[in-house]
C-alpha cells in the first residue's frame, strides 16, 4: 500500500506545512486552524471520489504505461493547478468582465467578493458539468455491444437505444432546455451556452479517441507509433476532463467550509492526489477486472451527479448528498461483484465435483 500513497502522504506533509505558514501569515494566529480545514477539505475530497477513482481506472487501463505516469505527474498539476487554483478565477475573469490578474488580487485580498463572484458563475459552471457527465453517462448504457448488466432490468433495454442516431444529444439538450427554464433571467444565455459547450466537448474529444482508436491498426510501422501517442494524449485530455468535471462541484461546495482560496486549493489537492493514488492502485491490481459490476456502478454515480449538478443550478445540494448516492452506487455493485464471483465460484466447484 505504502507505494502507491507514498507520493500522497508526502504532499500532505507538504500541504499541512503550507496550510499552517499561509494562515498564519494572512491572520496570526490561525496556522492550525488552516490546517484543520484543510485536512476537512481532503478527507471530503477522497470520501465524494471513489466513482472518480473507478472511472478513471477504467480509462486508465487501456493507457501505456507511459501515459498512465503523466496522469499522475502532468495530471496532477492540471488537476491542482489547472482546476482547483486556475479555473474558478478562469471563470470568475470571463463572467465579471475582469481580468485574471484583477480577479487573482480579488482572491486574495477579499474573499467575500471573490467568494460572490463564484456564487454568480455556479449556475453556468455546473452546467457544463453536468452536461459533459449526462453525455459520458448515456454513451456508455446505450451500447448494444455490452453484455454485462448489472441492473439488468434497466441496462438491457438501455443498451439498444444506440439504434436511434444522436439519441444521447437530443436527451442531453432535452435536460439542458429543461434546467434553463427553472434558472433565473440573466444566467439563461450563460447556461445554454455553458449546457451547449459541454455537450460538444464531451463529442469532440470522444469522437477524436475513436477516429484515432478505429484507424491505429491500419498504419504502417512508424505512422503507427505517431498513432499511439496521439491516442494516449487524446485519452489523457478526455481523462483529465472527466476528472474536471468531477471536481467542480467539490472547488465550489469548498466554500462552504473557507473562503480562502488557497485553503481550499491545499485541501482539495491533498484528496486529488490520494484519488489518484488510489486509481493507480485500482489499475494495478486489476480491481476492475475482479470484481465485474464496479464499472456499472461509477457510471450509475456519475448519473446521479450529473442530475444534482443540474438540480443545483437552482437549489443548493449539500454535499453529502451527492457523496452519499454515489459512494452507495459504488457500495451496491462491489456487493453485488463479490456475489456474483462466489455463484461463479460455486458453480466451478459443483462441475469440478
Amino acid at each position: 500500500m505504502l507505494q502507491y500513497f507514498l507520493s500522497s502522504y508526502i504532499i500532505t506533509v507538504a500541504g499541512i506545512v503550507a496550510a499552517y505558514f499561509w494562515g498564519n501569515h494572512v491572520h496570526a494566529g490561525s496556522g492550525l486552524q488552516c490546517v484543520f480545514i484543510a485536512l476537512v477539505l481532503g478527507v471530503l475530497e477522497v470520501s465524494l471520489s471513489f466513482d472518480n477513482a473507478v472511472v478513471n481506472a477504467m480509462k486508465l487501463e487501456k493507457m501505456s504505461e507511459v501515459w498512465r505516469h503523466r496522469f499522475i505527474t502532468w495530471g496532477i498539476l492540471i488537476a491542482v493547478f489547472g482546476m482547483r487554483f486556475l479555473f474558478p478565477i478562469l471563470v470568475v475573469s470571463i463572467f465579471a468582465k475582469l481580468s485574471m490578474l484583477e480577479v487573482f488580487n480579488i482572491a486574495t485580498n477579499n474573499v467575500d467578493k471573490y467568494a460572490y463572484y463564484l456564487h454568480q458563475t455556479h449556475a453556468p459552471i455546473v452546467t457544463f458539468g453536468g452536461l459533459f457527465l449526462v453525455m459520458l453517462f448515456l454513451n456508455y448504457f446505450f451500447d448494444h455491444k455490452k453484455e454485462v448488466h448489472w441492473i439488468k432490468p434497466i441496462e438491457a433495454p438501455l443498451s439498444h437505444l444506440d439504434h436511434v442516431k444522436g439519441i444521447e444529444i437530443v436527451i442531453a439538450l432535452g435536460l439542458l432546455l429543461a434546467t434553463q427554464n427553472f434558472v433565473a433571467v440573466e444566467q439563461k444565455v450563460h447556461v445554454l451556452i455553458a449546457g451547449i459547450s459541454g455537450i460538444i466537448t464531451y463529442l469532440v474529444i470522444d469522437g477524436v479517441a475513436h477516429f484515432l482508436e478505429k484507424h491505429e491498426e491500419m498504419r504502417a510501422a512508424k505512422c503507427n507509433m505517431q498513432s499511439v501517442a496521439c491516442t494516449g494524449f487524446v485519452s489523457f485530455m478526455y481523462l483529465e476532463l472527466i476528472d474536471a468535471s468531477f471536481s467542480l462541484d467539490g472547488v465550489l461546495g469548498a466554500f462552504a467550509l473557507s473562503k480562502d482560496i488557497i485553503i481550499i486549493t491545499i485541501g482539495l489537492s491533498i484528496g486529488a492526489m490520494f484519488v489518484r493514488s488510489l486509481t493507480i492502485m485500482l489499475v494495478e491490481k486489476k480491481t476492475l477486472a475482479q470484481f465485474l459490476y464496479l464499472e456499472h456502478g461509477a457510471h450509475w454515480a456519475i448519473g446521479a451527479l450529473a442530475g444534482l449538478m443540474l438540480v443545483s443550478t437552482v437549489r443548493e445540494v449539500p454535499e453529502v448528498i451527492t457523496g452519499l448516492i454515489g459512494l452507495g452506487f459504488i457500495l451496491a455493485a462491489f456487493v453485488s461483484s463479490i456475489l456474483h464471483n462466489k455463484k461463479v465460484a460455486k458453480n466451478e466447484g459443483g462441475e469440478n465435483a
